[in-house]
């Protein structure tokens, strides 16, 4: 029997497209939200008899909402979790239901560990992460590792198309960091701050872009994982006036000048948009491992994932959608609560991308 999978936040820019792929799989899905227009356009889009619209806020209602809806599991794609606490989380423990999020707050992941004993005591699986950072960083490492015999350093970074859709709560996200230090990483021999270290990557296809340092829970999660002794994570915006506006503005951040830009991030979206027609849609994310292969010798793998007309956004929701699908069909076997390093495979990944205009490369 396969159960119903609630999304909070089901018609976002990640909520929608988690929607449909569950739902075109045949898995029944609930929409919700607060705004009953759009969770019910958003329910109506989906193929006849497996969606459905709630419209609730999840901050008040989620505890009666799971008792009266009863999923097999809860996705939350309700950022930006770098502000958030685990009360939603807490809400799908208390109920025995599974919980998955979309959440790249570095401490937000990182923390989410401390429902671990509650949760296994449950029989119930808590997951945070299941996204690009650190879902799909953690399955490239995983499909390396056989090929060395111990790993050394890590850059990589994600770059997205100009065209491409973005969400509000990830603009939010990235705002409470710009200009400020970060927390210590390996290899960090000097301070790091938000949108600073600014460089060019060169990705296939894509040409070189912009990159600046990005503040995710893997800085912390893949040292400690796979034992990474200097990891660096970056992004950028496609085109330079507005990868390097956002620099500028780091810097007077940095300098001590007082820039509340989380509560601007919608305005700044709305402008950044302004620009749409000077880019592309076509954007994409690189790794660089070095090491030592079997043999001691030195080694590196580069691999890189390239999406084109707009879909880059389908990148993120893949480990989310894949672990929905199993605890839909009482297939999901982890339990207890952890980030998502090493929960989902590599071609697990790309069996799920598969039907887009998405290509990788690895040298």
């Amino acid at each position: 029997m396969t159960g119903k999978v609630l999304i909070l936040g089901g018609y976002g820019n990640f909520g929608k497209r988690i929607a449909r792929a569950l739902a075109e799989s045949g898995m029944p899905v609930v929409i919700a939200g607060r705004d009953a227009s759009r969770a019910h356009a958003g329910a109506a889009e989906l193929p006849v008899g497996l969606a459905e619209a709630a419209v609730f806020d999840v901050r008040h209602d989620l505890h009666q909402r799971l008792s009266e809806i009863r999923p097999a599991a809860v996705v939350n794609t309700c950022g930006p979790f770098q502000t958030s606490d685990y009360r939603v989380a807490e809400a799908c423990l208390d109920s025995g239901t599974h919980y998955i999020d979309l959440a790249d707050g570095r401490d937000f992941v990182t923390g989410i560990s401390a429902l671990d004993a509650r949760a296994s005591a449950r029989d119930v699986a808590i997951i945070s992460g299941a996204s690009t950072v650190p879902g799909l960083s953690s399955a490239v490492i995983e499909h390396f590792r056989p090929q060395f015999s111990e790993f050394h350093a890590l850059r990589f970074g994600i770059s997205p198309g100009q065209k491409a859709e973005r969400g509000l709560a990830t603009t939010q996200g990235i705002m409470t960091y710009v200009g400020r230090p970060l927390r210590a990483f390996a290899g960090d021999d000097a301070p790091s701050f938000g949108w600073q270290g600014v460089y060019r990557q060169s990705f296939p296809v894509l040409g070189k872009r912009w990159m600046a340092n990005c503040d995710v829970p893997d800085l912390d999660l893949l040292p400690e994982k796979y034992g990474f002794r200097s990891i660096r994570f970056s992004a950028g915006l496609e085109l330079a006036p507005l990868h390097l506006g956002l620099w500028a503005l780091s810097w007077l951040i940095r300098i001590g000048v007082s820039l509340p830009l989380p509560r601007h991030a919608a305005w700044l979206l709305k402008a950044s948009n302004l620009f749409d027609r000077f880019g592309s849609a076509d954007g994409g994310m690189f790794m660089i491992l070095n090491g030592l292969d079997n043999e001691g010798r030195r080694l590196q793998r580069s691999w890189f994932i390239v999406a084109r007309g707009g879909e880059g956004p389908q990148i993120p929701t893949v480990p989310a959608v894949i672990l929905a699908r199993k605890a839909a069909r009482g297939a999901l076997h982890v339990r207890g609560a952890s980030a998502c390093a090493g929960l989902v495979t590599l071609d697990e990944y790309l069996r799920e991308l598969a039907r887009y205009p998405i290509e990788t490369f690895s040298e």
